[in-house]
């Protein structure tokens, strides 16, 4: 059912070139307007290489170009970009920090150029700029410990997780971040070795992020990876003399589901992950629902499910994206019983929704499935059709 709807709709997700967008590119779903959105359009893109036959490199290249081709002199690239705007819109009025494109870009380009028989041409006259951008994180988002940090709560993706939602500036060292990092790191360094350009320095900073990530995000006490308080005082020369802080960071043990993305990004040892799904992951009490993933666990006292919009609730629903990044870290780590476990209740959860309502949403009650709001969101839904091809034995399209 979901593959019959996803064939029905998915050549409404391709765009012109229009306005400030020079070239072909992918929009999230059927019912979106022409806007560019950056880690939905690689996700987006994931999903419709599992199943779409014709040729559409040149609307996923136009996706990174067109991005790329928005990097500023300092190498801060928008969230989004429309035919006229993008976000965030003071780019175009001042030097204030805000957040940018989440560290997604190079994980896209290496996607499609794996898919694309390993052609990486397109990409030589951009990767200048693709470094510079991985600079901007480098030398404007990171602690001095290593963990990178939102500037604020502004578009994050998650959009209330609590790590982030609310806090101070520069203060949230979130773990979801942190793991698209690294994988970005990785990916710059694949695509350098590629164009036979030197990527020592990024190849030293991923395994940098890699060690910092887990001396400071894994919790020995809940046997779990959680985002980290960057909110400090500094250290002065008069004060607590005596005793001064040793350390420079404290965990929130806040349960997000964004802590399993340590086991997405490989970031998580063997013994940490099964710490992770033995102990957290199948707490029914906790993450692990009748339809999936709550994105919050049960015990936090900020657990909702209700539908909101600007921000969406990450507040315990289920959403396709999160069940299906829990599924490949579990994949990944060999927990394959409770990997179809889940694949399982993600295709009933939308195969129900297209069967009562004959759309699917942006996200679900975790005990009945029921949808909550934003009918027609397509998105990263469809990568339930890259988990269907892993429970029949078929070829899986991976992100990277």
């Amino acid at each position: 059912m979901i593959e019959t709807y996803a064939l029905k709709n998915y050549g409404k997700m391709f765009r012109e070139p229009e306005g400030q967008l020079r070239h072909k590119f992918i929009v999230p779903g059927s019912t979106y307007s022409n806007q560019l959105w950056d880690w939905d359009c690689w996700l987006t893109n994931v999903a419709l290489r599992q199943f779409v036959k014709e040729d559409i490199s040149e609307y996923e290249k136009g996706c990174v170009i067109n991005f790329l081709e928005h990097i500023d002199e300092q190498g801060r690239i928008p969230l989004q970009i429309t035919r006229d705007t993008y976000l965030p819109w003071n780019f175009c009025t001042t030097n204030e920090k805000t957040n940018i494109h989440k560290p997604c870009l190079a994980q896209h380009a290496v996607f499609i150029v794996k898919n694309n028989g390993g052609d990486s041409e397109w990409l030589k006259p951009y990767f200048g700029d693709l470094l510079k951008f991985i600079d901007y994180y480098i030398n404007n988002f990171r602690h001095h410990n290593g963990i990178y940090f939102w500037h604020d709560d502004g578009a994050i993706g998650v959009d209330n997780d609590p790590s982030t939602f609310y806090r101070p500036l520069d203060s949230s060292g979130s773990i979801y971040l942190n793991c698209l990092m690294y994988k970005e790191l990785e990916a710059v360094c694949y695509l350098g070795k590629l164009l036979k350009v030197d990527i020592s320095k990024y190849q030293f900073e991923k395994e940098h992020l890699k060690n910092s990530v887990q001396e400071h995000c894994y919790d020995e006490k809940d046997g779990m990876y959680y985002s980290v308080d960057l909110n400090l005082l500094p250290i002065t020369e008069h004060q607590h003399q005596g005793a001064p802080r040793h350390w420079d960071c404290l965990i929130q043990r806040i349960g997000c589901w964004s802590g399993f993305m340590a086991m997405w990004s490989g970031i998580a040892t063997q013994e940490q992950a099964e710490r992770m799904v033995r102990e957290n992951l199948l707490d029914e009490k906790s993450f692990w629902a009748p339809h999936g993933v709550r994105t919050l666990s049960k015990y936090e006292k900020m657990y909702v499910v209700k539908p909101s919009g600007n921000p969406s609730c990450w507040l315990g629903p289920v959403w396709g994206i999160s069940n299906y990044m829990v599924f490949k870290g579990l994949v990944k780590y060999g927990f394959f019983d409770e990997a179809k476990e889940l694949a399982e209740k993600t295709i009933r959860m939308f195969e129900k929704d297209l069967e009562n309502c004959g759309e699917i949403h942006e996200y679900y009650d975790p005990e009945d499935g029921t949808p909550i709001m934003n009918s027609g969101f397509q998105n990263w839904n469809l990568l339930s059709i890259n988990m269907k091809a892993w429970l029949m034995g078929k070829n899986v399209v991976e992100e990277f």
